[in-house]
């Protein structure tokens, strides 16, 4: 318990508001919400944080975490038969929904997602091991969480209108784009 960070949080339920605690050393994307980098800015946004937070809640409702015990329901049965079936419609959309997002963010951000959001690793790990330079990975993270809010429709951009065209041409002198 020494190593833990339990802090209580409010979460919305079907049936109103409940109080759960959580363990805010768990995730490595709460570690980079709470620490403030040099210009003490969070060193990624809101939205980044809820994308990520996202993409774990799927990933975790759609039982795609690895088994690290054995497995003793499935005594008597054939191989093969019963995957199928005990699939539930929460678990088929969950699984939909992260193979949608990894999709939308394309395979160059797709692992370094998994990894962190998923599987929990951090970034210092990461970087070992695809060799990649230090302190480097926080800044991959930060485009694949851009990208990953962006598929969620969490990003709060301002997106351009149709200005007018300024150009170097004189008052009288017609512009075709």
């Amino acid at each position: 318990a020494q190593h833990l960070d339990l802090a209580t949080r409010d979460l919305m339920t079907e049936t109103g508001v409940m109080q759960v605690v959580v363990n805010d050393s768990e995730s490595p994307l709460a570690w980079l919400a709470r620490r403030k980098g040099r210009d003490g800015r969070a060193m990624i946004g809101p939205d980044q944080f809820i994308a990520g937070e996202r993409l774990r809640a799927d990933f975790t409702r759609g039982h795609m975490t690895p088994r690290v015990t054995s497995s003793w329901s499935g005594i008597g049965r054939t191989r093969g038969s019963g995957g199928g079936g005990d699939m539930t419609d929460l678990i088929v959309a969950s699984r939909q929904r992260v193979r949608l997002a990894l999709e939308a963010c394309g395979p160059e951000f797709s692992g370094l997602l998994l990894d962190v959001c998923c599987f929990l690793r951090g970034l210092e790990d990461v970087e070992r091991e695809r060799g990649w330079p230090s302190r480097s990975a926080k800044v991959v993270l930060q485009l694949a969480l851009d990208r990953l809010a962006r598929h969620y429709g969490l990003r709060s951009d301002a997106r351009g209108g149709g200005g007018a065209i300024r150009t170097w041409l004189a008052d009288d002198a017609a512009f075709t784009p």
